[in-house]
């Protein structure tokens, strides 16, 4: 469904915890695309609750870099075995 006007909506503070380095690169690329982190945020969560993919393919290179730069050495199939270090 797209919308051809702005959509009013209510946004409230979250203390959602997140990988250290995934953070970072989240960051790094809502900085590069000149984005507020929770922007990026919705948008990627937007695209996944109807089965799109939210970045094409300069973005991903992009991505890919920032995840060297930052040692984010992991990918998708990580999604349900991080453990805190401290567990």
């Amino acid at each position: 469904m797209e919308q051809s006007k702005p959509i009013k909506v209510e946004r409230v503070q979250t203390g959602v915890r997140m990988e250290k380095r995934m953070l970072k690169v989240l960051k790094a690329l809502a900085e590069l695309l000149d984005l507020s982190l929770g922007d990026l945020l919705e948008g990627i969560v937007l695209h996944a609750f109807e089965g799109k993919v939210p970045f094409g393919e300069d973005a991903i290179e992009q991505i890919n870099q920032l995840k060297k730069i930052y040692g984010m050495d992991y990918d998708a199939s990580a999604s349900h075995k991080m453990i805190d270090t401290d567990a």
